[in-house]
């Protein structure tokens, strides 16, 4: 809207030269021409300005982005593999780093297998009747911290969202939805966008599209449904 503005101010700006070209007495034209073409000149810098600031925006919070993503894609497979082992997500950072260093992660193995089924045997004049059962079986464990960091130790910080706002933090979340463990991390686009133009944060909150990311902030997964994914366009992450 405000591209439209100055450039509608300087369609009318043209128009008043024209008018002035046409109507003025010649010994003033000159002073007021002069005016008007630098009026015409400012405002054209203006809107320049403004679209190259926009396209600037554009491009600085996509790289921001794309750090909080890689970060948020570190706490889903954090508290992915946290409910693995604990049967529910992690509610704190403190849980969940504590979890990463010094936890494992069972391997399994599933196999099927024969074995007597007693109730149909009975029930068929003690005649053998079989039932295929599936058993698991533990063959190893992985340390958290080897398997999903490999060897990296940048789940101790991972509570920090890394840009924009100087010590800005993610906000963590995690119950149960009919029973059903859930859990979501966010963090305000403005926090992540912190030191740019109001007008543009305020426009990029409102965002829609399914290339970038949806909302007022920047998260993964969610309280109000069973749901893992993040709210952002698949060109966003370097890990998914």
């Amino acid at each position: 809207m405000i591209i439209a503005a100055i450039i509608g101010i300087i369609i009318l700006t043209i128009l008043i030269v024209w008018l002035i070209d046409k109507f003025v007495p010649k010994k003033l034209k000159p002073v007021i021409n002069l005016v008007l073409w630098a009026l015409i000149i400012f405002l054209g810098y203006i809107t320049f300005m403004s679209v190259y600031k926009e396209i600037q925006f554009n491009q600085l919070k996509v790289e921001r982005y794309k750090v909080v993503i890689d970060r948020l894609v570190d706490i889903r497979d954090s508290q992915v593999a946290y409910k693995e082992v604990k049967g529910e997500y992690a509610g704190s950072f403190d849980k969940l780093i504590d979890f990463v260093e010094n936890d494992s992660i069972p391997i399994t193995q599933r196999r099927d297998t024969l074995v007597l089924d007693e109730e149909r045997t009975r029930a068929f004049g003690n005649v053998e009747t079989m039932k295929t059962i599936t058993l698991i079986d533990t063959l190893d464990y992985w340390n958290v911290k080897d398997s999903i960091f490999k060897g990296n130790s940048r789940y101790k910080s991972m509570a920090d969202v890394g840009i924009g706002k100087p010590g800005a933090k993610f906000k963590l979340e995690a119950g149960k939805l009919d029973e059903i463990p859930v859990f979501e991390v966010s963090v305000d686009k403005a926090i992540v966008l912190d030191g740019q133009e109001k007008y543009l944060i305020d426009k990029e909150k409102q965002a829609v599209s399914i290339a970038g990311v949806k909302g007022e902030s920047v998260k993964i997964g969610s309280m109000q449904e069973v749901n893992t994914s993040g709210n952002w366009g698949k060109d966003l992450s370097n890990k998914e």
